[in-house]
């Protein structure tokens, strides 16, 4: 009996270790790995991939954003502007909670046809209430600018925000966030976006041999009503020096320019724009910005100033100073509630006052100056309405009133008309045009849309 019984355990034994055998699993480089079972879910209509026990999360991030404006009363000598509708953003993001420690993000754009990269981060985790991630990002320096432009209240940034505020580039950022302090720093490259920009880098690191460029950044923020859930104050400042980087054309290299549009993606028209500025040695930016929030009222200011130095040999060597700001508010009409996101130092999305969700008003005041000593870039004022439609927590609709007020050296680097001259005709010269004729500059109203989903 027992000879059988031991006879029987050596015939089974095969079968059991060829089922341990098939427990294991390969990746595609022939690696043997371990495996979790994840659950899938729907978390406020996006998609998420989930594990119940080893801390894993990997969920999709998509936004689409479709424009339209119109552009009206402009005087007659402006240049024409076309009225048109484009795809704003086109977004399409893998983000990935690998375990406690460690956090990744792909993030692309394809609006238009146009494929850029946006986020591409590698992010630890593993020190409570601290990050630190290296990676092409966003700059911790402007609210407006860190602010998801899917939780913006108006169709675009403010001017100043896109003239001056640094945005997404190659770098290291360490930031901590806790309670009533938030403190950022890092130290940051060149620009990586689309073909255009690494052409300038390849081309000037072979071409002529040249270092990439840096900028120094650092952010702080104290909010004193952190203890709150029904409101929040924001009280920031940010600094950043900045040289000049690769992700220029080679024959821009080593010059200084600022520019913008009025405050839309659909006229291309830049009248705000200093030109190439040779010379260049540093900048220094810094901003100090105000922001807060009650129950559905929501609130933003700020100033960006920007102290640009030349080198000493360089054709104009005095040092200019350009700057802008903004003041604007917004108030959800059906009872909802505005939101702050303590580790993002910025707003997130509205809770919605409505089954059929909820309506916020809001208006905004602006300003972008970069005229200075002999540089005349120009300068604007913009004054905003706007009105928000939360349909659900997927869907926002927009709608825009502008009026755009742009001074007589706002010419678009001597490209756009500004004015009359003695004799009637439109000019593009400043000094040209005459007194009487009317006021110079191109001011115009704008009426824009916007249809947004999130998934």
């Amino acid at each position: 009996m027992r000879k059988l019984l031991y006879i029987a355990v050596l015939m089974l034994l095969p079968i059991g270790a060829a089922q341990a055998q098939k427990a294991v699993k390969y990746n595609q480089y022939g690696v043997a790995v371990e495996s979790d079972v994840l659950d899938a879910e729907a978390q406020d209509g996006i998609l998420v991939l989930e594990s119940p026990k080893s801390g894993y999360k990997l969920w999709f991030d998509s936004r689409a954003q479709a424009d339209g404006a119109v552009f009206f009363g402009a005087p007659d000598y402006a240049d024409a502007i076309g009225n048109g509708t484009s795809i704003r953003r086109a977004r399409f993001a893998v983000k990935a909670q690998i375990n406690k420690d460690w956090y990744g993000e792909f993030d692309m754009d394809l609006a238009n046809g146009l494929a850029e990269l946006k986020d591409a981060i590698v992010r630890y985790t593993g020190v409570p209430d601290l990050d630190l991630q290296v990676g092409n990002f966003k700059e911790f320096f402007s609210i407006q600018r860190n602010t998801t432009s899917r939780y913006l209240q108006f169709i675009e940034r403010p001017m100043v925000s896109s003239a001056l505020a640094p945005s997404r580039h190659l770098g290291f950022n360490a930031k901590y966030a806790k309670d009533w302090l938030w403190v950022s720093a890092g130290a940051f490259t060149q620009k990586v976006a689309g073909t255009e920009e690494w052409d300038n880098v390849a081309d000037n690191n072979k071409d002529f041999g040249r270092n990439s460029g840096y900028s120094l950044t650092t952010k702080l923020v104290v909010r004193p009503l952190y203890k709150m859930d029904n409101a929040s104050l924001h009280i920031g400042a940010a600094y950043s020096h900045r040289t000049t980087t690769t992700d220029l054309a080679t024959g821009e290299w080593g010059t200084y320019r600022a520019s913008c549009r009025n405050s839309t993606n659909i006229n291309r028209k830049k009248y705000v724009d200093t030109n190439n500025l040779p010379g260049f040695d540093h900048n220094n930016l810094w901003t100090v910005e105000l922001a807060g929030h009650w129950n559905g009222l929501r609130y933003e200011a700020a100033y960006i100033g920007d102290n640009v130095h030349f080198k000493k040999d360089a054709a104009d060597p005095a040092t200019k100073n350009f700057g802008g700001w903004y003041v604007q508010a917004g108030y959800l009409l059906g009872g909802g509630k505005q939101r702050y996101d303590a580790k993002g130092g910025k707003y997130t999305r509205v809770e919605r006052g409505q089954k059929w969700g909820d309506l916020e008003l809001c208006a905004r005041i602006e300003n972008v100056n970069l005229n200075c000593d002999n540089v005349y870039g120009g300068a604007a004022q913009a004054y905003t309405l706007g009105l928000n439609w939360y349909v659900n927590d997927n869907v926002k609709m927009m709608v825009n009133y502008q009026y755009n007020d742009n001074d007589r050296y706002a010419n678009g680097k001597n490209k756009l008309n500004v004015g009359k001259d003695a004799a009637g005709n439109p000019t593009k010269d400043y000094t040209k045009v005459v007194a009487g004729s009317g006021k110079a500059g191109v001011d115009y109203h704008m009426l824009a849309v916007r249809f947004e989903i999130d998934f």
